[in-house]
């Protein structure tokens, strides 16, 4: 990934918070970069596409969800999957195109799709004779 065009993590992306009320969760993230656009993937398990928002305001993309809890259907022996909020903030980099950008959650998988708007993509410059 290019340093100068990738995302990169704000400071509190890095960090569980635990309160009294709702642990918030960091979600693994990886990016992904080609010459036409920055792709985020992060895993989600358990949110619902009602329970996500994605938010791009100057120059920073939020991502919010919120998993609850599940009823469950009898004595809870072990329980890995609690109900808690994931949390994740990232510098998106000049030249994204912001009314392009391409939300999927599908099995747990959140997959972010940012265009590069022509001023990032690469190009060849034409040489003329004479």
């Amino acid at each position: 990934m290019a340093r100068e065009a990738g995302l990169s993590r704000t400071p509190e992306s890095q960090s569980l918070v635990q309160s009294d009320q709702r642990p918030t969760y960091t979600p693994p993230c990886d990016v992904f970069e080609n010459q036409d656009e920055i792709l985020l993937v992060a895993d989600l398990p358990g949110v619902t596409p009602d329970a996500l928002t994605i938010n791009l305001d100057q120059g920073e993309l939020t991502v919010h969800a919120r998993r609850e809890a599940k009823q469950s259907p009898g004595n809870v022996s072990v329980m890995e999957y609690r109900e808690g909020d994931f949390h994740r903030r990232f510098a998106v980099p000049r030249g994204i195109d912001g009314n392009k950008i391409q939300a999927q959650l599908k099995n747990g998988t959140l997959t972010l799709h940012l265009p590069k708007s022509d001023e990032l993509k690469p190009r060849e410059i034409k040489v003329r004779a004479g």
